[in-house]
């Protein structure tokens, strides 16, 4: 027993991401765009699988991507549309 490695069996690096991984991602999108994920992580310089890249960059890395609380504008909408079509 003990720690696992921080890296899977193909060699590919697990676990949290670094700043210098999320710039390189960000850069090599600006560039070239996404295009294939699969490719992505060999042609960008990291030593990540294509899906890792995928979710980082929709879930965190996106420019468009909105963060902090709702304005007052969208929770009364969010609570209007709930009323209306309840928790589809």
């Amino acid at each position: 027993m003990g720690r696992s490695s921080s890296s899977d069996e193909n060699g590919l690096k697990k676990g949290p991401w670094t700043p210098e991984e999320d710039q390189k991602l960000i850069d090599f999108i600006e560039r070239n765009g996404h295009g294939s994920w699969r490719a992505l992580p060999s042609l960008a310089g990291l030593n990540r699988c294509g899906k890792s890249c995928r979710l980082r960059w929709t879930n965190y890395l996106r420019p468009d991507i909105k963060r902090g609380n709702f304005s007052e504008d969208e929770e009364k909408l969010i609570i209007q549309l709930h009323s209306h079509l309840g928790n589809k």
